[in-house]
């Protein structure tokens, strides 16, 4: 009965994340709320770092990547990281930077497609949206910007399929939508957003509140802005950039006949990303957990993976040699020392994983089909499009059996392409040790996904693991000597 209180605390837990997380900057948003209730200290790249043995810290970058660590207390400068990676973004439709669309007698929001999307599964669901703004303020006769969250709770858009009777051939030769002219949401009736016009705040002599001389409004809907900045509290004029994507605004639920599975948005990869911060966190909960530890435990969450990781903030940036390289200055002048942790080091790449579909078993190879509740699974590719080797798989699968978790492999088809991940750009900027690994999940990348209940547990028990694992079986593997 312990163990299925515990489960259910978990997934609840897990609800919640997903709940609060419709974009990655609230998915970094919440994941920092989470570190600092766990004592997790912010610092700021921006800034000298001073860290000391058995603390912990966490810092962001462009809000929507995070990184959090833990120094065990017989840290020295040299010693290895045990990473675990993962990201944040999902395909999703982003909001063009002049969305004004005006057709039909509607009020349309012109949007960009972001990653690569199951675009079809994105019609007729109650849309809204989600993101940051910037905003102007002004204080003590002075002007300053702050960077807000914001998320419209109530659905605001659709985007409508067409009526069969006005294509009578898409169920025998498919539903081909052109992203460009039929994946456009529909926010109003032109007539009915005109009857419903909030006269403007203000006027000519505003007294330099105005973000900028060139309205928003010849760039965007009045409607949308209106809405957006009663959500945020400030004026559809003080409202200078924004960065807003559409959102579904069915909740994650616990789901299935005999509730074992989770239905929910973005679960590629807010699963990964909720597993590897929490497994973290208690890890590191207890003064103890840390007073043998002789590396640093660290969780890196980043942007942008699903178009490449090639930004500022994605995988491919400096993120994780940065902070690698900040931390070891901290406790040694000598660079070469960064260079040592790195060969002890190890990451997991946790990205989700396809499981097996009953109704497209052929999309397996047939001794490689991964099953939800069978546990983590290890990708392997001999073409490194995941970065898998037979010694990380090891680690990985030692930890699994001495815990009496469940672990499966996949390999992809020969006669079909492999998709990738985090993993072989780290491992290969880096120099860093990677297993690729992920929890099974149907529909990926779909509007709505599904996973088991089951596979969450297994995933954060095999993490939490991981961490406190990881330093003693390494000093029992000889490799290059």
């Amino acid at each position: 009965m312990a163990a299925i209180d515990e489960k259910s605390s978990l997934v609840s837990d897990f609800l919640s994340f997903l709940n609060a997380s419709p974009t990655a900057f609230h998915a970094v948003d919440e994941s920092k709320k989470r570190l600092q209730k766990a004592g997790y200290e912010q610092v700021s790249e921006r800034d000298d770092w001073k860290l000391e043995a058995g603390k912990k810290y966490y810092f962001t970058r462009n809000y929507s990547t995070i990184v959090a660590f833990a120094i065990g207390k017989k840290y020295v400068a040299g010693n290895g990281f045990h990473i675990i990676g993962a990201h944040t973004d999902s395909p999703c439709l982003k909001l063009k930077p002049v969305s004004k669309i005006s057709k039909g007698g509607c009020l349309e929001v012109g949007v960009q497609t972001y990653g690569g999307g199951l675009w079809h599964t994105w019609f007729d669901r109650d849309l809204t949206v989600a993101g940051r703004v910037i905003v102007k303020e002004e204080k003590a006769g002075s002007f300053s910007y702050s960077h807000r969250l914001v998320r419209i709770q109530d659905p605001i858009m659709r985007i409508p399929t067409l009526a069969i009777h006005l294509d009578r051939n898409v169920n025998s030769e498919g539903f081909k939508p052109n992203t460009q002219t039929h994946l456009v949401p529909l926010l109003a009736t032109a007539i009915k957003a005109e009857l419903n016009k909030i006269p403007a705040e203000g006027g000519e002599n505003d007294g330099g509140k105005k973000c900028t001389e060139a309205s928003s409004k010849s760039k965007h809907h009045p409607l949308l802005l209106e809405i957006i900045a009663n959500a945020v509290g400030c004026t559809p004029e003080e409202i200078c950039e924004f960065e807003l994507q559409a959102c579904d605004t069915q909740p994650s639920i616990l789901a299935g006949a005999a509730k074992e599975f989770i239905y929910s948005g973005r679960l590629d990869n807010l699963c990964m990303s909720f597993c590897s911060l929490k497994a973290l966190i208690d890890a590191t909960s207890s003064g103890s957990d840390l007073e043998e530890e002789s590396g640093i435990r660290m969780v890196a969450l980043f942007d942008h993976e699903e178009v490449g990781s090639n930004s500022a903030q994605g995988a491919g940036s400096p993120v994780m040699i940065d902070a690698m390289s900040h931390i070891t200055s901290c406790f040694s002048s000598d660079t070469k020392v960064l260079k040592k942790a790195i060969q002890k080091s190890l990451l997991v790449s946790a990205d989700m994983a396809h499981a097996l579909h009953p109704n497209f078993m052929d999309k397996h190879e047939e001794n490689h089909q991964p099953k939800m509740h069978g546990g983590l699974v290890i990708k392997h590719n001999a073409n490194q499009r995941y970065a898998t080797n037979a010694i990380t798989s090891f680690i990985f699968r030692e930890i699994a059996e001495k815990h009496k978790l469940p672990v499966q492999d996949f390999v992809v088809r020969n006669d079909m392409g492999c998709g990738s991940t985090i993993g072989p750009i780290l491992a290969s900027s880096v120099g860093i040790r990677t297993v690729d690994v992920g929890a099974p999940q149907l529909s990926m990348h779909s509007i709505r996904e599904m996973c088991a209940a089951d596979d969450v547990k297994h995933s954060y028990e095999h993490f939490k693991a991981f961490f406190q694992e990881f330093t003693h079986l390494d000093a029992k593997l000889t490799v290059d000597v």
